[in-house]
C-alpha cells in the first residue's frame, strides 16, 4: 500500500487499460466459444460471492481463486470446442 497519489493514478490507469485489451479480446471470441458468456457469469458470480465473504470469517485464498477462476474458464473453452454450437439450416425445423 501507498500513499503516493502518482502510483496510485498511474497503477489504476494501467488497470483499467489492461481490463479494456482483455474484453475486446473476449468480445472477439465469445462467439466461437459459445459456452465462454456462461463461464463468465460463473466467474463473475464467483467473485461477487468472494467479495460478500471476505467481509466475515470466511475468506478463500487468492490461489484458490485463481484456481476456481481458470478452471472454470477453461471448461467453458474446452466444451465448447467438444460441443459446437450446431448452426441453423434452411431445412432445420424449429420448435
Amino acid at each position: 500500500m501507498t500513499k503516493n497519489p502518482f502510483i496510485v493514478y498511474t497503477s489504476n490507469v494501467f488497470a483499467i487499460l489492461g481490463l479494456r485489451a482483455l474484453y475486446f479480446t473476449l468480445a472477439g471470441v465469445v462467439g466461437k466459444f459459445h459456452y465462454l458468456k456462461l463461464g463468465l457469469s460463473v466467474v463473475l458470480l464467483f467473485v461477487g460471492i468472494k467479495m460478500v465473504l471476505s467481509e466475515t470469517v470466511f475468506k478463500i485464498p487468492i490461489s484458490l481463486s485463481l484456481a476456481i477462476i481458470a478452471a472454470v474458464l477453461s471448461i467453458a473453452v474446452a466444451a465448447s470446442l467438444l460441443w459446437p454450437k450446431q448452426q441453423l439450416t434452411k431445412h432445420t425445423k424449429l420448435i
